[in-house]
């Protein structure tokens, strides 16, 4: 056992013996000039140290240096800066002069992706002639470092004539092995108009290719977006993918998409090509979409001009942090063409539970047709086709809706609409306006649709027992049958609606019960939640009493008329005088008889005589 701690602390000795002459024989600041010459040849960039380099020989053999900047050719600032810079260097290949790096790491780094600091041409290059083939531009600068760290940095990134991002906090490892196989490890977070996002990924990248290719897999991507004008829960989920981009032919393709965000899943692909024309095409599946979550939405969509939206939110922040307004001038959509193949197994769409949705639609520079876009909503479907252009300020929609058998008081909340009406409804439409939003649709929309209605039921309105009780009122000779039911029942109903800027039209309703036959007609305004509407009523059953008077009442069609706010809905029914002027016109018929009888009588009597 002595010999061995003898052995070792000899080993020892002789181990730090030799790094203490290495150190003392070796200047690093002899390899100052023979980096900054490597990295101008393979790159073109100018690499700046300051200060004089150092050794530091545990727990790794390094060179430490201050602060340093790599600089492309051209540019007004440095695309890398950092106050702190160490390369751990391999121990043999010093012995003999030669620098050997196997890993680089950057503290308190600015990494600038910005128009300042990209390579500029310089004003004196030579121009070739007009009819010259342009060579293809090979970028030299390669990642040819086994290990690279980044550590507490930050990433400013800025597109020529947009605004710039900045990534805080970036902490980065790269390992490359000799088959160009390089592993990436990445945290960083973002913070721009109060909202923060937090970001953190894992992944295999294949560089052997480039330029030409660039091929990876993101193993694990974890984020979360908080803040103004978001859900009060964030935005949270995970990501896995796998990515290629084939420089010559600018084509890109994503694949094996599996991406969660709160509760909501997306699958599948998304592929195309970039250039002056991009063309995207999305092949997507979701299990599950919750856009009230994402959206933050209120349960049901209860929300006056938005107020209760944003109640589920973080809140909204000052005025000097508020977005700018969108507009389709600066869309995307408008400088590319797309197509897009979505299904969505369950869809919660402002509180409608939606079913099977297909969404099949193609992009066309700001051009969209929306070829299918249907589903299932309870024991109902629904199919929606249409057309959305964003070409012009204004986004102007045009629909064809044909709906099946859908529960309506659902869709009444979702547009927030008083849920005074609960049925089937199947609808066949023609509809056009501007804006997609809820909103717009209640201003800005113009269109008809014919209806039909099965088990409608009027909540809180019960049309038979209001006219049953204002004939006992004015007469005593009938009354009607007690009923418990606090609404209105009517089997079928059937009508059109022709709505105009937000105001809808109700023409030619007819329905029919059990009790009572209805026709009627009005408006309604969407905008100030207010309607005026007269229903022609006959109560065809339910009296006890006078038979004549019944049969009075049965034929007789009394109007009733509701009018005023949504919230304070008013009635006018005035039955005594219907009644007064049937039987008045009922007597006067009768006394016309009676006349027509003498008379009849009587020239026969002259007759005989």
């Amino acid at each position: 056992m002595r010999r061995v701690i003898t052995t070792l602390v000899i080993l020892l000795v002789v181990i730090v013996a030799g790094m203490t002459a290495l150190v003392l024989l070796v200047n690093p600041n002899d390899f100052r000039s023979y980096m900054v010459q490597k990295v101008e040849q393979r790159s073109g960039y100018k690499l700046a140290l300051e200060g004089n380099l150092r050794w530091h020989v545990w727990p790794q053999l390094s060179i430490l240096a201050g602060r340093m900047s790599i600089t492309a050719p051209g540019a007004q600032q440095p695309m890398v800066k950092a106050d702190n810079m160490r390369l751990d260097v391999k121990l043999l290949p010093l012995f003999s002069h030669q620098l050997s790096v196997k890993q680089v790491m950057l503290k308190n780094a600015v990494i600038r992706v910005t128009p300042d600091s990209e390579a500029q041409r310089p004003q004196d290059a030579p121009v070739g002639p007009a009819d010259s083939t342009v060579p293809e531009a090979v970028s030299g600068w390669k990642f040819d470092i086994a290990n690279l760290r980044v550590a507490d940095s930050l990433l400013i990134w800025q597109q020529a004539g947009g605004e710039q991002i900045n990534f805080r906090d970036i902490n980065l490892e790269m390992a490359q092995n000799e088959h160009k196989q390089a592993n990436i490890e990445l945290s960083t977070r973002v913070n721009r108009d109060q909202r923060e996002l937090q970001l953190a990924l894992k992944g295999d990248m294949d560089v052997a290719e480039y330029p030409h290719r660039l091929s990876g897999k993101i193993d694990a991507l974890s984020y979360e977006l908080n803040g103004a004008d978001l859900p009060a829960q964030g935005l949270k989920g995970n990501a896995t993918l796998m990515a290629e981009w084939q420089n010559d032919a600018r084509r890109f393709s994503l694949k094996e998409i599996v991406l969660s965000t709160n509760e909501s899943q997306l699958q599948g692909t998304v592929s195309g090509t970039l250039g002056d024309m991009p063309d995207i095409s999305v092949d997507l599946h979701s299990p599950k979409l919750d856009l009230d979550a994402l959206l933050g939405m209120a349960s049901g969509a209860e929300q006056q001009d938005g107020q209760a939206v944003q109640a589920q939110r973080s809140g909204r922040g000052p005025v000097i942090a508020q977005l700018t307004e969108n507009s389709n001038a600066n869309s995307p959509l408008n400088t590319l063409r797309a197509t897009l193949m979505l299904r969505v197994d369950d869809l919660l769409w402002r509180g409608m539970n939606l079913n099977n949705v297909q969404l099949t639609a193609d992009n066309d520079r700001g051009l969209m047709n929306v070829t299918t876009f249907k589903g299932q909503s309870g024991s109902g479907d629904f199919s929606i086709p249409g057309s959305i252009n964003i070409r012009s300020a204004q986004t102007k929609v045009a629909i064809k809706p044909v709906l099946n058998n859908i529960e309506l008081s659902p869709l009444l909340k979702a547009f927030e609409i008083p849920e005074t009406v609960s049925g089937t409804l199947s609808l066949t439409g023609d509809m056009h306006g501007n804006g997609l939003n809820v909103h717009d649709f209640k201003r800005h929309w113009l269109g008809s649709a014919e209806l039909n209605m099965e088990n409608a039921r009027l909540a809180g309105l019960n049309f038979q027992q209001m006219i049953q009780q204002a004939v006992e009122r004015s007469n005593s000779q009938v009354r009607g049958t007690q009923s418990e039911a606090s609404y209105t029942e009517v089997q079928h109903l059937k009508g059109q609606i022709q709505l105009n800027n937000g105001s809808m039209a109700l023409v030619n309703l007819q329905g029919r019960s059990s009790l009572l036959d209805l026709a009627g007609q009005g408006s309604v305004d969407l905008d100030n939640k207010q309607c005026d509407i007269t229903f022609n009523i006959k109560v065809i059953d339910g009296w006890q009493g006078n038979s004549a008077l019944i049969q009075t009442l049965t034929e007789t069609a009394i109007p009733l008329r509701l009018y005023g706010p949504w919230d304070g809905l008013r009635y006018s029914l005035q039955v005594d005088q219907i009644l007064r002027k049937r039987i008045q016109d009922e007597a006067k018929a009768r006394l016309n008889q009676w006349v027509e009888h003498k008379q009849d009588k009587r020239k026969a009597d002259d007759v005989k005589k």
